[in-house]
């Protein structure tokens, strides 16, 4: 099968509409089947479920060829689990594992020539989501849904490459105890967005939010998760309720356990341990590990020991072995991968 004529080394991180898309919509109190587009727009009501009360949530996967030239997608049993939480809180109709793995592999199917060649550093992003398309003017659920996904191929999240960022410390918060830090709800983005540009505005890649509660413990960057490396060499990430459960992160909790034996720590974080970190990194679909250099908290200055160069050791070998999990390269644990073409 021959690739689109696409320089793929050159790829950002943005949106580029491909062959094909799935959807499938909820009327009558079920599912009805979905199909394969071609479209790529949507008509609904403009009183919308989706457009008047933020009644969406969504997911993020990549696709993969692999060294063998097979396209394979990394745990999406996981996403579909994930997506059915996130579903649940929300009030919105589950799409079943079967329906969400089936729409899955439809659509990098049809999408095959899109999927970056083996090598090149790029992916294919893949974006499930649901919303409500039904109208409703009352403060209630939809009374319709629509379950779409679509892909488009990307190369690394963060400008650059894969080089050690910049954060701070946000004055704002991610999410309140007992909301909805824990799904991946569309509102909770929508949140970040204005901390997230204000920190682009003063030179930074990213914040960090810390919890809402007591502002004093690590939570996450509003689209990562963080792993810390301790000078003796164990692996911490944080622990907390508010928390969105990074697939990527769980991963690689268990590659830090299973494939280089590191001890693996899951806890709260105080603010005030960070400075005695040796490595810091963010983590997720997009970006797999990202390795922070420094951290701003308005006059506070911390210089993460592994530098702005480069990753630390610990960081950087982990981010190898996973990506060569899911490149191929490196053995993967039995039901990681999943085999579409």
């Amino acid at each position: 099968m021959e690739k689109k004529d696409i320089k793929w080394g050159e790829l950002g991180f943005g949106y580029m509409p491909t062959d094909y898309r799935y959807y499938a919509e909820w009327k009558n109190g079920a599912w009805e089947e979905g199909k394969l587009t071609k479209d790529n727009t949507i008509t609904m009501s403009e009183c919308a479920g989706v457009l008047q009360y933020a009644q969406t949530c969504f997911e993020g996967l990549k696709a993969y060829t692999q060294k063998d030239g097979s396209i394979v997608t990394f745990r999406p049993d996981l996403n579909a689990e994930r997506l059915q939480s996130s579903a649940r809180r929300l009030l919105i109709p589950e799409v079943s594992t079967e329906m969400f793995l089936h729409a899955l592999d439809e659509t990098v199917k049809a999408n095959a020539a899109w999927v970056p060649p083996y090598g090149t550093g790029a992916t294919l992003y893949v974006r499930p989501f649901l919303f409500g398309s039904g109208p409703v003017i009352g403060v209630a659920p939809a009374p319709e849904y629509q379950f779409r996904l679509f892909c488009t191929p990307v190369g690394p999240y963060f400008k650059g490459g894969v080089k050690p960022i910049k954060i701070c410390v946000s004055d704002y918060d991610r999410a309140a105890p007992h909301g909805t830090g824990d799904i991946k709800a569309g509102l909770n983005y929508a949140m970040s967005l204005y901390a997230g540009e204000l920190a682009h505005s003063r030179g930074y890649n990213e914040n960090m939010f810390l919890d809402a509660g007591t502002r004093t413990y690590v939570e996450e960057t509003g689209g990562a998760n963080f792993l810390f490396v301790t000078k003796d060499g164990k692996l911490v990430t944080p622990k907390s309720s508010t928390i969105l459960p990074s697939i990527t992160r769980r991963s690689l909790v268990y590659v830090a356990k299973e494939y280089l034996g590191l001890t693996v720590e899951e806890r709260q974080v105080p603010f005030e341990e960070v400075k005695e970190f040796a490595e810091v990194g963010v983590c997720g679909t997009a970006a797999v590990i990202s390795p922070v250099g420094e951290i701003d908290n308005h006059d506070e200055k911390i210089m993460v020991p592994s530098g702005m160069n480069e990753f630390g050791p610990v960081l950087g070998k982990l981010r190898e072995t996973l990506t060569g999990i899911q490149n191929g390269d490196v053995e993967a644990p039995e039901g990681w991968i999943r085999k579409i073409c």
